[in-house]
């Protein structure tokens, strides 16, 4: 009886060119590590550039074990790019999160943002792509384990749903965000693969991936326009440091370790922030108007000239009449450039007048003298007069409590009742007493800008962007100004007094108003029978969306459970913890003490928001007002009617309860002893 060959066997070849790829990985990382710079740097500073390089690269090569090489297979028709002639053989290649070459330079594993892998993604059995058969993984805590084949240029064969990706879109998470490289859909494709020269606005409702259709857009970029965003530097913008943390290990796991992350409040930090505002005042500050109110505050410094300059050279003295000077501060005016700028040009505008005299009277002054006569003391102390430095923190102070001050350079622009909004009822002392609040920092950056222009960046993510005011939309766009942005969000879920109203609006905002707005509606991660239901407050909180259709065959687990008391609560996480997978219990921010103490009493652990899980703790405590953009396998939602009555206004009550319900990933379960909101109840 003759012994099968293993090498007759799929999977077992699979498994070996996996074994093999680790191989050639760990020889790439080998060959970096063993790099000797000690000739080949001309100084210490190249030596350590060059050095921290090198660090970065080892890094970017490191091989994580529970992440799987590749996960997917192309097998072309013919060779890519080359002529399709009869009988031509097609390449087969090997799909993953970064490329992997055998020590000849042969690719064992392709880049999944490569060119040669975009079919990966789109072909399909109507437009095959030359793509003869796709072929896609499935894994074990690493192990290879199955695998499924689609034959696209096969007529014969019908399409079918895969299997193996409805797994991985579904499979139990525990920890931080993942990649989605190996489940991204055509949609998701068009965009992450769109060009650095544009931007683009994603409008995506509960589970439809748009965060990480941004952090895969990011990863691709980079792949694409590496040189020049090294250069001009890469920034995700989250909503808080929980979500940021949450999905912090994403970019790296794609081997990109170098793009910044942040909150709009981490870019405006020029003071600390102790206050908090009333709603009515946020808005009003947060309102683009406010814009023009800085505008004014800031030129208002600058006084025309009454006297003439006197600048003594040797035995000569040069005089620049009143008027001379007036002509040129008036054109600096009109310039509207920055006023710092325009502060640092107005003693050379003056030294200029001068050399005109001296070349008049037959002297031939060169560049060392223009900058001579701009450093002498009458020119400065002129420009000092005309055009004094402004401390943008100390003209916002001002503006806030200094009511003539505000009334002068609102008028027309705030109505009366505006600026006793946003007026401090006290005067406050200096900069470092004021207790700041979020939106003043906004406007201090504002200021900021129109003293002394913002460093742009070359591309700039912006995610859960609904819930911006316009102010913060421009302090964002000032990052941007010579690059592009991705946003993301989701207009239903915008839960600020200031939310979003349309997203043509804050692309105008942002400076970005020739953005392609992109919608996807598409649901992958939030159950059926889960998003149907939350899909019923739309109709008040966001006429104009398109519900999501979740593409899950799964319908997932959904109950509405009524309770009398917080052991009940407790009793439904523990229910829920015998799953796989993560658990969140999500409630109204005052009923979380009220929980927390039945959670401890009754043993169970359980982690704040930003805290990662592990396998023996899996159940997370989350405040609503910290849920968005977070998810778990299961969801365990406390008080549908406080969650609502927690917020100023119903409307962003009703958000808040929307993105609420729509954090689970496998199922939900809703516990209330107050009856539920009543837009809940229609059509049930």
């Amino acid at each position: 009886m003759s012994v099968p060959d293993p090498s007759d066997d799929p999977l077992s070849r699979e498994r070996a060119h996996l074994t093999h790829s680790r191989a050639a990985l760990r020889s790439m990382r080998e060959d970096v590590e063993s790099l000797d710079i000690r000739d080949v740097t001309a100084n210490w500073v190249n030596a350590e550039v060059l050095t921290r390089q090198i660090d970065e690269r080892i890094k970017a090569l490191a091989d994580l074990s529970h992440t799987p090489l590749f996960f997917g297979r192309l097998d072309y028709l013919h060779s890519p790019g080359a002529d399709r002639a009869e009988g031509a053989e097609g390449e087969r290649f090997y799909i993953g999160r970064r490329h992997v070459h055998d020590a000849d330079g042969d690719p064992m594993v392709i880049d999944w943002r490569a060119p040669v892998s975009q079919p990966f993604y789109r072909a399909s059995k109507k437009n095959p792509l030359d793509i003869a058969l796709r072929r896609r993984f499935g894994y074990t805590a690493g192990d290879l384990t199955a695998y499924e084949d689609e034959h696209l240029s096969d007529p014969s064969e019908a399409a079918a749903t895969s299997k193996l990706l409805q797994q991985e879109i579904e499979r139990p998470r525990v920890g931080p965000m993942r990649d989605i490289v190996a489940t991204i859909q055509p949609e998701q494709d068009e965009i992450v693969r769109s060009g650095l020269g544009g931007s683009v606005c994603v409008q995506g409702g509960p589970g439809t991936g748009k965060t990480a259709v941004g952090l895969h857009r990011v990863a691709y970029l980079l792949y694409a326009h590496r040189d020049r965003l090294a250069r001009t530097g890469t920034l995700v913008i989250g909503p808080n440091a929980s979500f940021l943390h949450y999905i912090e290990q994403v970019l790296p796991a794609l081997g990109e370790l170098e793009v910044k992350q942040a909150t709009v409040d981490d870019l405006v930090a020029h003071v600390e922030v102790r206050g908090r505002d009333e709603a009515a005042a946020a808005v009003v500050k947060g309102d683009a108007r406010m814009a023009e109110v800085l505008r004014r505050a800031v030129r208002s410094h600058v006084t025309m000239p009454t006297e003439p300059v006197m600048v003594v050279r040797g035995s000569r003295r040069w005089r620049v009449p009143a008027y001379e000077l007036e002509v040129i501060v008036r054109e600096l005016l009109d310039r509207d450039i920055r006023y710092g700028a325009a502060r640092e040009a107005l003693p050379q505008r003056i030294a200029h007048a001068v050399l005109v005299q001296m070349e008049r009277s037959g002297e031939a002054p060169d560049d060392r003298v223009q900058d001579a006569v701009a450093r002498n003391t009458a020119v400065k102390a002129a420009v000092k007069a005309v055009w004094p430095p402004v401390d943008p923190a100390k003209l916002v102070l001002r503006l806030l409590s200094d009511a003539d001050f505000l009334a002068t350079h609102a008028e027309g622009i705030l109505t009366e009742d505006e600026q006793k909004t946003i007026l401090w009822a006290r005067p406050v002392r200096s900069v470092k007493s004021a207790k700041w609040a979020a939106a003043d920092a906004v406007l201090i950056d504002e200021a900021t800008d129109l003293v002394q222009r913002t460093h742009s960046l070359g591309h700039v993510v912006l995610d859960e962007a609904q819930d911006l005011s316009p102010m913060q939309y421009r302090a964002v766009g000032r990052r941007c100004t010579t690059g592009s942005a991705t946003v993301l969000g989701d207009l239903a879920q915008g839960t600020t007094p200031w939310a979003t109203r349309s997203w043509e609006e804050a692309l105008t905002h942002l400076g970005k108003g020739d953005a392609v707005v992109e919608e996807l509606t598409a649901g992958f991660r939030v159950p059926t029978d889960v998003i149907t239901y939350a899909s019923r407050l739309l109709p008040h909180i966001a006429p104009g969306l398109t519900p999501v259709a979740s593409v899950r065959e799964n319908p997932g687990f959904f109950e509405v459970r009524p309770a009398t008391a917080d052991t009940e609560v407790v009793a439904a996480c523990e229910e829920l913890l015998r799953n796989e997978g993560s658990v969140g219990l999500i409630a109204a921010d005052a009923r979380v003490p009220l929980l927390a103490e039945a959670l401890t009493a009754a043993g169970l652990p359980y982690l704040g928001p930003g805290e990662e899980t592990t396998l023996t703790t899996r159940l997370t405590l989350v405040p609503a007002s910290l849920a968005k953009g977070l998810e778990y396998d299961y969801v365990v939602l406390d008080e549908p009617r406080a969650v609502v009555d927690a917020e100023p206004d119903e409307r962003t009550g009703l958000r808040r309860l929307y993105v609420s319900l729509t954090r689970a990933v496998s199922g939900l379960i809703v516990t209330h002893t107050a009856p539920l909101p009543p837009q809940l109840s229609q059509g049930r």
